[in-house]
């Protein structure tokens, strides 16, 4: 709730279960969807670079709700938007490491220059093919900086899980 407050936006909590059925959890979303479109909501953004069978689901699922999906980074080259976001000052932890992908010792740490350097030549400097999954702290679009310390690091279920927390 932290980063919705700094990014000054209110949360949109859809609860669903563990584990949780497909069927479940688009029906959850299409009832989430309804109500935002009951607010006022006209368009949803999404980070999508270049995974097009991501890009066809998102706009399959918004099709006939009268929202319509925004795709502002789509086509963008990975390596000089990674460049471009930490330049603009945006801080960024991965939380998240597919270890099919990368090493464990990638938890945790900080997206910058030298993280970009030390990837391997099979990442994607994004992670959009799933390596990674991060978490922003600072940045243009954020009012305050989260201040936040990296804790423990768990394997589980092929993935290694960065706890981040705030201080």
């Amino acid at each position: 709730m932290t980063q919705l407050a700094a990014a000054g936006l209110a949360p949109i909590i859809v609860p669903i279960p563990f584990p949780c059925p497909n069927e479940i959890y688009e029906a959850r979303m299409a009832a989430a969807l309804a109500d935002a479109k009951a607010a006022g909501v006209t368009r949803m953004i999404f980070g999508d670079l270049f995974l097009e069978d991501v890009r066809r689901y998102r706009e399959e699922k918004l099709s006939g709700t009268g929202i319509a999906p925004l795709f502002p980074l789509w086509q963008r080259p990975t390596d000089a938007l990674a460049r471009e976001m930490i330049d603009a000052g945006v801080e960024t932890y991965l939380a998240c490491v597919d270890l099919k992908q990368l090493s464990k010792a990638f938890a945790g740490r900080r997206f910058d220059h030298a993280l970009l350097e030390e990837l391997p030549a099979s990442a994607d400097p994004c992670g959009e093919k799933g390596e990674f999954h991060s978490c922003v702290v600072a940045g243009p679009m954020l009012s305050r900086r989260i201040p936040v310390a990296v804790a423990e690091v768990v394997e589980r279920e092929g993935f290694a899980f960065a706890d981040l927390v705030m201080m």
